[in-house]
């Protein structure tokens, strides 16, 4: 496992934004992890969130493309500290996007904020989690109402590795059904891999009870294809 995934692990419990315990998610599955991306508050903290997500751009998309695209309103953040840690960690200039929920009608009009998209671009999609892909479905079709563009794919997060509407995860469903690669900075697995009997800052966060649970919940909701 790359070096900026376990540190990103680390980050999200530090930010309180990975938890553990009884939860109930808005699908209401009950489950025993959560992500909850609205505690990235502090501007260190987006600083390197948008590095980490940087990191996994690179990885998985390269930086041959010229649109980072973040739906409103949890990607707007995103896809600005994205594009900047691009800039800064590699040099690479990228254009950032987003939509605006209602269409201005005065002034600078329009649905977009930020950069517009124009024909001939290629758009990278930046999310914060994925669990049943229902905002791509609004977001694909205001990036290719823009002109002749090529969506490359989509990053979140943390990919739950769950089932959406179907057997698949919300990410496998995205990209057969859009025909677009999807990626993430960290998935499940690759959680319970760093953490499983590991002691962090002076505590195992997930001890033999907890991937017990973890195991349960995946052997009713985990995506038969990932």
């Amino acid at each position: 496992m790359n070096q900026y995934k376990k540190d990103f692990i680390e980050f999200m419990i530090d930010c309180s934004v990975l938890k553990f315990g009884d939860f109930v998610t808005k699908s209401g599955r009950k489950t025993p992890f959560f992500v909850n991306t609205g505690f990235y508050r502090t501007g260190s903290q987006l600083k390197r969130l948008g590095e980490f997500y940087a990191e996994a751009i690179k990885d998985n998309f390269g930086l041959d493309f010229d649109v980072l695209f973040g739906p409103a309103y949890k990607g707007i953040p995103l896809t600005v500290a994205a594009t900047t840690a691009l800039y800064d960690k590699f040099g690479a200039d990228i254009r950032y996007c987003s939509n605006r929920k209602e269409v201005k009608d005065h002034g600078d009009k329009g649905i977009l904020l930020g950069s517009p998209i124009n024909d001939g671009d290629r758009v990278v999609i930046i999310e914060d989690v994925t669990t049943a892909g229902t905002s791509i479905q609004e977001t694909m079709p205001i990036i290719k109402a823009q002109g002749d563009v090529t969506p490359v794919g989509l990053v979140v997060s943390v990919d739950r590795m769950e089932r959406g509407q179907d057997e698949r995860s919300a990410l496998k469903a995205i990209s057969e059904t859009y025909g677009i690669k999807t990626a993430s900075i960290v998935t499940m697995s690759e959680v319970v891999e760093h953490l499983y009997n590991r002691e962090y800052k002076g505590r195992v966060v997930i001890d033999d009870t907890l991937k017990a649970a973890i195991d349960r919940y995946y052997e009713q909701y985990g995506a038969a294809e990932k």
